[in-house]
């Protein structure tokens, strides 16, 4: 009997075992890079240093997407490291093998399968030109042809520069067949409306997304493409190509990536309800619909409009696919966008540079009596060049036929700033040059605009030379208005600055290393050309960061540039245009007062958002006079003649025994101006929406308020 049960209890068994799915055997890790060292891993050169990397490293952008704490991470001491890391040997015993696997593309990094001494499969990153990004991807090769046999995983980096690093973590086997890729996938649109909605992921890996017309390659892009649900949505606008024959051709998506799927034609913004009102939207600074933006470029007057090119990414949070974006104001207040006008293509992503009317038609690029709106920038591409673009009109440019217009001179030549030299009637190009391992000024020098000749070098040996680092701007200036008294100014893009002479030829500085801006987060500030009433206005990139939000970064206010005389020579004076006065809803005046340490908040009634500030103070006894706006601190030591802004200090010195002080605060952040222009601080600050309160206080002793103005202001932005 006992016999019996057991039979049968094996037949029920062995049925019920032959009913139920074959269960996939566990998967085999082969290295998480957990610990401390690679253990008994082998390492040849140094790009892998002691050990796993946890997570980012020094200089490098930031790291995501591994497993756990550890990595392999190549870019020990930067990308010119090199070396090998080696396995030992495991044996193949399943269907796969998986990994996470990011940073350069190229073919002298790798991660390697070895069988027999041979290399069997191989992967790298996706990272191939600027930009970018460092999150790792999974990947996998399918090795069941090498089951049973030994083999090892050597990964490799034999690459220097950009790029020149790999990540690697989390290499395991398994029987289950990870989610493939589809290289090249492709969808095709018939374009009848204005965009196509791009969906995006922030930190998704980076898809190479290369636009096609009628079969021929347009443009490409690195773009985080969401496989499921977007954190935004792109405009790529398709208007100059209607009714023709679209394609988006993908290099690599997952096999359900829903990507290619979820783009949608449309004449309309998806969510455009809520453009422009965007809790961290600055309501006066200018910033892109969507996507990042960082350097003002081509910055001039035309046809009535002041013009406002910008390096633009529309397709990214963070720095990447740079287009010239455009945009243009009757004000210099309330801004219109009008799209993308300079696309990177075969010769490289559209680098910053700047704009001229040419007036005489020096170019021949005028016609009908129009003159010509130039457009210079660099050409960021292997080589790295200058060239033109033009337009009658200002809305459609033209890339000129010839180019570049100034060839490479070494890898790192950028940013040209091209001015009309009355006295030589020539125009004149500064260029920023990496020369002879010197951050220099080459001078150029043109009578028509497409044919140029060096002048002058401006280097780290003579006085003017060494501190200018990038985006040059180059103008002269009255000194306190007089016409017989001018200087020559040229900027770099941290906005030190000398001043000097210029004969059309060399520049030679009276002066150097002069400061510009006391605050953080400006830089790579340009100047509009052309401007009827002879100022000169300046604007800057402002380091917003908005976390959160479908666009990142944005413009400081406008600025106008002065000469005055001090007693250490002339120095420049920043201070808002008048324009801005357009904004002002309602005013607050406050009579003549004293203001002690105890008294009541005079600012306490007002709650406001959106504010500019402006007074007159005589110190008196007081130590310190300090404004409180929407939790932006701003403290005037009255001794040290300092102001401070948000914990950043910087020197303010009286003017007349007086402190005279203009604050614009807007969601982002505040633009402080003191000392008449002689102190600006810059300040990016992301304030609390429901923060609105205002407060201004003495200590230390009594001051005098002279006058005070508060003026309420309205969102620059024209919302429907």
């Amino acid at each position: 009997m006992k016999l019996i049960l057991t039979v049968i209890t094996a037949l029920l068994l062995s049925d019920l075992s032959f009913s139920s799915p074959a269960r996939a055997a566990d998967d085999l890790v082969v290295a998480d890079f957990e610990g401390a060292d690679y253990g008994t891993w082998k390492s040849t050169g140094d790009a892998f240093g002691p050990g796993p990397a946890r997570g980012t490293l020094p200089g490098q952008m930031h790291v995501e997407g591994f497993h756990g704490k550890g990595l392999v991470n190549s870019f020990f001491k930067g990308d010119d490291t090199t070396g090998t890391l080696t396995s030992p040997e495991f044996r193949i015993e399943r269907k796969y093998i998986a990994f996470l696997i990011g940073g350069g593309k190229s073919d002298k990094l790798a991660l390697q399968l070895i069988v027999d001494g041979k290399i069997v499969r191989s992967a790298t990153g996706p990272n191939e030109r600027h930009g970018g990004s460092e999150a790792l991807a999974p990947d996998s090769w399918d090795v069941n042809e090498f089951a049973g046999r030994t083999a090892k995983i050597r990964i490799v980096d034999d690459a220097k520069g950009s790029w020149g690093h790999i990540n690697v973590d989390h290499i395991k086997q398994s029987d289950v067949k990870p989610k493939s890729f589809v290289e090249d996938a492709e969808r095709q649109f018939l374009v009848t409306s204005q965009y196509l909605h791009i969906p995006i992921k922030n930190g998704a890996p980076k898809r190479v997304v290369t636009l096609l017309i009628d079969g021929q390659r347009v443009v490409r892009n690195d773009i985080e493409l969401a496989d499921a649900e977007p954190d935004w949505w792109a405009l790529m606008d398709v208007s100059l190509w209607r009714d023709k024959q679209l394609t988006l051709r993908v290099d690599k998506l997952h096999e359900d990536s829903a990507a290619l799927r979820s783009i949608e034609q449309s004449n309309e913004i998806k969510d455009a309800e809520s453009l422009y009102r965007e809790s961290l939207r600055g309501q006066f600074h200018f910033s892109p619909k969507r996507g990042w933006n960082n350097d003002p470029n081509g910055c001039v007057f035309y046809n009535g409009e002041y013009h406002l090119f910008f390096q633009h990414n529309p397709y990214g949070w963070s720095w990447g696919n740079m287009h010239w974006g455009h945009a243009v104001s009757k004000d210099l207040v309330h801004w219109e966008e009008l799209g993308d006008k300079l696309l990177p293509d075969e010769m490289g992503p559209m680098f910053s540079g700047s704009a001229v009317v040419d007036w005489k038609n020096t170019s021949g690029f005028g016609k009908n009596g129009n003159p010509p709106l130039i457009l210079f920038y660099t050409a960021a591409g292997n080589p790295t060049v200058q060239a033109i673009a033009y337009s009658t009109d200002g809305r459609t440019f033209t890339k000129y036929g010839n180019n570049p217009v100034v060839k490479e001179i070494s890898g790192g030549n950028r940013d040209p700033k091209v001015i009309w030299h009355e006295p030589t009637q020539q125009w004149v190009m500064t260029l920023y040059v990496e020369w002879k391992k010197r951050h220099t000024i080459h001078f150029f020098t043109s009578t028509n605009l497409r044919d140029w000749k060096l002048a002058s070098i401006s280097n780290g040996d003579t006085p003017g030379g060494g501190f200018l680092f990038e985006c040059p701007d180059f103008f002269e200036l009255p000194v306190d208005g007089d016409l017989t008294r001018k200087k020559w100014a040229l900027l770099a893009a941290n906005s030190n600055y000398a001043l000097g002479i210029f004969d059309g030829q060399k520049f030679i500085p009276d002066v150097t290393r002069l400061p510009g801006h006391r605050g953080k987060g400006f830089y790579a500030a340009q100047s509009f050309s052309d401007v009827p009433d002879g100022r000169r206005v300046l604007i800057g990139w402002w380091q917003t960061e908005t976390k959160g939000m479908s666009f990142n970064q944005s413009m400081t206010i406008p600025l106008e540039l002065r000469l005055t005389q001090t007693d250490d020579g002339p120095r420049m004076t920043f201070n808002p245009v008048k324009e801005l006065e357009t904004l002002r809803t309602k005013t607050h005046h406050f009579g003549a007062l004293t203001l002690k340490p105890g008294d009541m908040n005079p600012l306490d009634s007002i709650r406001t958002e959106l504010v500019e500030v402006r007074g007159e103070f005589d110190p008196g006894d007081a130590r310190e006079i300090v404004f409180n706006i929407r939790d932006i601190m701003v403290e005037y030591d009255t001794r040290k003649q300092e102001l401070s802004v948000a914990g950043h200090r910087a020197p303010a010195s009286l003017r007349d025994g007086k402190l005279r002080i203009t604050i614009y605060c807007d969601r982002t952040g505040a633009e402080v101006f003191a000392s008449d222009g002689l102190c600006y601080i810059p300040m990016p600050y992301n304030t609390k929406l429901e923060n609105k309160r205002l407060f201004l206080e003495s200590r230390g002793g009594t001051a005098k308020i002279n006058s005070l103005e508060l003026h309420e202001l309205s969102s620059a932005w024209k919302v429907k």
